[in-house]
């Protein structure tokens, strides 16, 4: 007897075009499928829901013996017509005159089937019905559905379909070959090819597509049309006209829906579906940039037609429309509008003639949000305020902008920018804030005290700027204006920030004695101002003077008075930079193991912040540290301290630089030429994640030519990481988890890509599964 395959009914469309991607979210669809008898997609118009609910399909059909079959809903406008349509697309002829939903149920009562329905967002109510009697009554049925909002049937999954992912603007200049690792860029050249035979990323243009791809959010149908374009333009002429998007994208395939051939008319579909409370806020909520929270959606977006106890319902309703993206772990949620939402919704607020005063709005609530941010950055709260200033980065920049662009604001503009200064200085963006403060400065002409306070506070702040960057002329220039509006103001506060400017900058220009008489004047005067957080500034660099002048007991003391103030405010950035300079001091009176504690506790205060040119300064110091007593150690710390210079220009550290020479020598000395050469080398070799692993003395060691193949290539910090990463986690999630900044997590995970030689997380998540089913793997 011979075995006959079985027949395999699948009623799809053939794929007209190559489908790109989606690995990750196949495999995901199908596992929700093997646990559920409903799954609903959900996700913004033409991201992909359909192409992937079909592909899942295809790939199941030989799953389910009565076939796999496509019930296509966008068409359908009369939702009584909602059965029939189903019946057609299985193709029941019924000329009976029972009820159609009970032809329908005993048709499918029997069968092990895998329907898909999609494009449900205009039908829900009529859909989650239908799905619901049919599921009761086919205990073999499984349906699969597409929609902009889950139908709110029982026992039903769902499962947020993403855009495809795409390079960051810093990967934009990778290399041609890593960028075509990315989905978003592979679907732009695949269809760019079909309309303009032998087109190909190269180096030449390679920043433009990825930069196509980012400014179309990922979104496929969006990067469908815009390929198209490319039979009149270049890719430089797209990138340039896609500001007016709408306009441009307007070339769909002449079969697909009116709605689906342009990229308006398909978001014009998603708003027709939003109340018009939800399309009310959907404009305002444009205003943001680079997301939001609820409060600020509460306090920014409400009045006029918008209560504020309703605004969480509505956003509640915009996620559920995919209008608004979710984002954020359990304690922290933010919301964003993909970029392509944004512009359509900014186009209705200004249709409306109610921009100008939502900008305004905007622009108040982070001014006061930075002001909250100045006034609580120097206590318990530090760390979140400089992640939620962080994340609100891009709204920032917008109420800069609207304060430099709208007459009469700059004065706000200045007291925004101001009061962000230790923010600016933790990000280790020095040029921006200056850029900024440079055209408020420029653009303000406001008189009184008021305006007077703004300019002088913000020259001091643009002056300390300056002279973290070495730019002393400068500097001087704007002190010597702020301190002539200071005098006119009686006020001792800027008095003491003029006097702690100047310190620093003639301590960095190595007048020891000078920079100790011109600090104890601004801790005096910050201490007359009451300003605690400028007298813990102040004390740092002038116990560090009294270091340099060989006076330890004074530097002692100071470095004493400001740890413990540090440490009763639970202040981390402070303490973390006095602990650097403190250890010094206690290495140079000997006691060498205390010393490096202390500049290991310093780099752990840091990682919070991915402070990467004060890791800089600890990994240095910790090189001097080892000179004498673990030469070799201390000539790989030195090397991985050259390639972190690199990124900054030069060591930072010139009024330290002895320190660093002297060590040098020694080390050299104590190793022997060729040997420090030789561990000098490996240093350079290590990964900035290594390095760091490497100093905090967790078990990494730097690679030597003739060292045996270790069981993973990862670092342990890469490996706990990794294991995160495979259990879900997004990068805000593991940063919370191991209380590290989320840039740091960021850099980790992209580190673990690139050993690996991998393009996505779930790559990770197999490979961690694999390693902990092999023998001496990870568990």
């Amino acid at each position: 007897m011979t075995m006959t395959a079985p027949i395999v009914s699948c009623h799809l469309p053939s794929e007209l075009n190559s489908f790109i991607g989606r690995r990750h979210e196949i495999a995901e669809v199908k596992r929700l499928l093997s646990d559920a008898r409903l799954v609903t997609l959900i996700g913004v118009g033409g991201v992909g829901k359909t192409r992937l609910a079909m592909r899942v399909g295809f790939d199941l059909r030989r799953s389910y013996p009565d076939g796999v079959w496509l019930v296509e809903l966008a068409a359908l406008e009369s939702p009584e017509l909602l059965v029939q349509t189903v019946m057609e697309c299985l193709e029941i002829q019924d000329r009976s005159v029972r009820p159609s939903i009970e032809v329908l149920t005993d048709h499918l009562r029997d069968k092990r089937m895998l329907l898909i329905l999609d494009n449900c967002e205009h039908l829900l109510d009529e859909c989650a019905t239908v799905a619901e009697t049919l599921m009761r009554a086919a205990p073999g049925l499984r349906i699969l559905a597409t929609s902009r909002q889950t139908l709110g049937v029982v026992g039903e999954q769902t499962m947020a379909v993403p855009p495809l992912p795409m390079p960051d603007f810093d990967l934009a200049r990778s290399s041609t070959d890593s960028l075509k690792q990315f989905d978003a860029i592979r679907l732009f050249a695949d269809r760019s090819q079909s309309v303009l035979p032998g087109f190909e990323i190269t180096e030449d243009n390679q920043d433009s597509v990825a930069r196509i791809v980012r400014r179309l959010d990922g979104i496929p149908l969006a990067i469908e049309l815009a390929a198209v374009r490319l039979r009149a333009i270049s890719v430089e002429q797209l990138l340039a006209r896609l500001d007016d998007r709408f306009r441009l994208l307007t070339m769909g395939a002449r079969t697909a829906l009116p709605r689906q051939q342009t990229l308006r008319a398909l978001i014009d579909w998603s708003y027709a579906l939003c109340t018009e409370q939800e399309r009310l806020l959907w404009g305002r909520l444009s205003v943001f940039s680079g997301g939001l929270d609820l409060e600020a959606a509460e306090h920014v977006c409400a009045g006029d037609g918008i209560e504020p106890d309703e605004v969480v319902d509505l956003v509640v309703g915009l996620v559920g429309k995919s209008v608004l993206a979710r984002e954020g772990d359990q304690t922290t949620v933010r919301y964003r509008l993909l970029e392509t939402i944004r512009q359509y919704g900014r186009d209705r607020l200004r249709e409306s003639g109610d921009e100008a005063a939502l900008r305004a709005r905007h622009r108040d609530w982070f001014e006061d949000l930075a002001s909250r941010g100045q006034r609580e950055w120097f206590g318990p709260d530090q760390v979140a305020w400089f992640n939620r200033l962080r994340a609100e980065h891009g709204n920032i920049r917008s109420a800069l902008d609207y304060c430099l662009t709208t007459p009469g604001e700059a004065v706000r503009g200045l007291a925004i920018a101001t009061s962000l200064r230790f923010y600016w200085i933790a990000t280790g963006s020095l040029r921006e804030p200056r850029d900024w403060l440079d055209r408020l400065l420029a653009s303000n002409d406001a008189e009184g005290d008021a305006a007077a306070t703004a300019r002088a506070n913000a020259l001091c702040v643009n002056a300390r700027l300056a002279v973290l960057q070495s730019d002393f002329a400068l500097a001087a220039d704007m002190l010597e204006e702020a301190r002539g509006l200071a005098k006119q103001l009686d006020s001792a506060a800027i008095l003491a920030e003029i006097s702690y400017v100047r310190g620093l900058a003639t301590l960095l220009q190595r007048d020891i004695a000078g920079a100790a008489d011109l600090l104890e004047e601004a801790v005096a005067g910050y201490r007359e101002a009451d300003a605690p957080m400028g007298v813990v500034n102040a004390l740092l660099y002038l116990a560090t003077a009294h270091s340099l002048l060989g006076h330890p007991g004074e530097a002692v003391t100071r470095f004493t008075e400001g740890l413990e103030t540090c440490q009763a405010r639970e202040d981390h950035w402070f303490r973390s930079y006095t602990l650097w300079v403190y250890g010094i001091e206690v290495w140079r009176e000997g006691d060498v193991a205390r010393a490096v504690e202390m500049e290991r506790e310093a780099i752990r205060h840091k990682e919070p912040f991915d402070d990467r040119l004060g890791t800089a300064l600890c990994i240095e110091a910790l090189a001097w540290m080892a000179a004498d007593g673990t030469p070799e150690r201390a000539a790989v710390l030195f090397g991985a301290s050259q390639e972190r210079w690199r990124s900054f220009g030069a060591p930072p550290f010139g009024y330290l630089s002895g320190h660093h020479d002297t060590s040098e020598a020694l080390a050299r000395e104590r190793l022997g030429e060729e040997a420090f050469e030789a561990a000098f080398r490996r240093g350079t070799e290590l990964t900035p994640a290594d390095a760091l692993a490497y100093a905090m003395c967790e078990d990494v060691k730097p690679a030597k030519p003739a060292a045996a193949a270790q069981p993973s290539p990862l670092t342990r910090r890469e490996m706990e990481i990794a294991r995160l990463v495979a259990q879900g986690m997004t990068n805000k999630a593991i940063a919370s988890t191991l209380v590290i900044a989320q840039r740091t997590a960021e850099g980790h995970v992209e580190h673990i890509l690139t050993k690996l030689g991998f393009n996505s997380r779930s790559q990770i998540a197999a490979w961690v599964g694999e390693q902990g089913r092999l023998p001496g793997g990870a568990p």
